[in-house]
């Protein structure tokens, strides 16, 4: 174990007045550590800039960590399927956890992955916060994550996909089908990625030489209950929108239940479009129109970048963004005469 200052354990364990042992534990994150301890403790740790020796690890064993803010939906299943693609193909173990519909980790929970020392982490819609990446680093633990919020930290390793690009193109689909009253609703708007489609579907209004309505931008959750509740406030408007852009395809299953529920046909009264292009979309009836965002592809590259890093490689890039893709069928067309 060295250090840029060549710090040791004994060197933060005098400074702090505790044993090696408590340093240790500290280390490894075990929890029998006073509160008070512990944060002194992690402070002559930064001071010292103190890590681990980092360590090639073979690529034939241990286990993944897969961290989602929330685990319910298709869209899930397809970031997983492709961290597991590549952790089959390295004989790793991939450990499910969810964060309940939050963006950071608790503390108990870095504590357990402290102790556990897995390969590295993969953050889905989440990700550690500037201390909670800091124990992981000093524990040689990489940290990489699928798509961004609005606090991920400029240094941890990212693939995503380019959102404000597929708020564009689904929009500008919509407007040239002869839409000009058109809604949109977007994920959780403390969510990066949220926003950037919701800055995409504004560019594109611009670009055509029209404004947004302030009225048709909603900001829902990505689940199919906000794109029903949302569906049934925007159709029931006297000056209703002739077409709504749903940020995920499960938020497009709420909106075409909500237009079902108020007799409107959809693509004949109102066109309909989602965003991820999961495999139930092309069933749904009538088959969707979506944004095809490359799930599968993105969770794959960030296994495998995390799989780099733990074996001591360095990425040739930090930021990664796939394109999108428009994959149009049968749930848009012109508006009503």
């Amino acid at each position: 174990m060295t250090t840029p200052r060549s710090a040791t354990i004994a060197t933060v364990a005098g400074e702090v007045g505790v044993s090696v042992t408590t340093v240790s534990k500290v280390l490894n994150g075990h929890p029998d550590v006073a509160p008070e301890t512990r944060a002194r403790v992690e402070a002559s740790l930064a001071r010292h800039q103190y890590r681990r020796r980092t360590r090639r690890r073979p690529s034939g064993s241990g286990q993944l960590d897969l961290v989602f803010h929330e685990l319910d939906s298709a869209w899930a299943v397809e970031i997983i399927r492709g961290v597991e693609a590549v952790a089959a193909t390295a004989k790793a173990e991939v450990v499910l956890s969810q964060l309940g519909g939050k963006h950071r980790p608790p503390a108990e929970w870095l504590n357990a992955v402290l102790a556990r020392r897995p390969l590295g982490v993969v953050f889905v819609l989440s990700g550690p916060t500037p201390a909670q990446q800091e124990r992981l680093q000093r524990q040689g633990i990489p940290v990489v994550v699928v798509d961004t919020d609005s606090a991920t930290a400029a240094s941890v390793p990212t693939v995503g996909s380019n959102n404000w690009d597929g708020g564009l193109l689904a929009t500008r689909h919509l407007l040239e089908l002869g839409h000009e009253r058109i809604a949109i609703v977007s994920g959780p708007e403390d969510v990066l990625c949220s926003r950037a489609r919701v800055a995409g579907f504004r560019s594109a209004h611009e670009e055509a030489g029209l404004e947004a309505d302030p009225e048709l931008v909603r900001y829902g959750n990505f689940y199919i209950d906000a794109g029903y509740e949302h569906g049934m406030e925007l159709l029931s408007r006297q000056d209703r929108p002739t077409a709504i852009f749903a940020g995920a395809d499960m938020q497009a299953l709420g909106v075409l239940r909500a237009a079902r529920r108020l007799g409107l046909d959809v693509p004949r009264e109102l066109s309909v479009i989602g965003y991820d292009n999961l495999p139930m979309s092309e069933w749904i009836d009538p088959p969707l129109t979506t944004v095809n965002q490359p799930l599968r592809d993105m969770s794959g590259m960030a296994a495998q970048m995390l799989l780099d890093l733990a074996r001591g490689a360095e990425l040739a890039s930090s930021r990664i963004d796939l394109v999108n893709e428009l994959v149009v069928r049968a749930s848009t067309a012109p508006p009503p005469a």
